[in-house]
């Protein structure tokens, strides 16, 4: 799987920052994290883990499951769910996006086997 590539997606079709999409692709590829440990994998602050998790939050991909973790909602979901999100914002009328489908398809199953172990 390109995750690079996934996360130039993230950026261009739904306008995530790129803090805010390594984020998005690390828990939902790895299952629930603490701030802290969000911060460690990216090499990043823990207050800008923090934030870009909030944001995350708002944006309708995390929910916040204690105090201290994030959790992932389901890529399918979350990714149409964050587009049609970016586009009230920006005023463009929704619509399906290939891209952003495709994101949700692509992240299934690293999301699943996260949660599985």
């Amino acid at each position: 799987m390109d995750l690079s590539r996934i996360e130039n997606d993230l950026i261009s079709e739904i306008k995530l920052d790129p803090i805010q999409a390594k984020t998005y692709l690390l828990v939902t590829c790895f299952g629930k994290m603490s701030p802290a440990k969000i911060a460690e994998k990216l090499n990043i602050s823990v207050e800008d883990a923090k934030k870009a998790s909030r944001d995350l939050i708002t944006l309708g991909a995390f929910i916040d499951i204690t105090d201290t973790e994030f959790e992932a909602m389901h890529p399918r979901f979350t990714a149409v769910n964050m587009y049609r999100r970016m586009c009230e914002r920006e005023n463009i009328p929704f619509g399906r996006n290939k891209i952003v489908d495709t994101i949700g398809v692509i992240l299934e199953k690293s999301y699943d086997d996260a949660r599985t172990k």
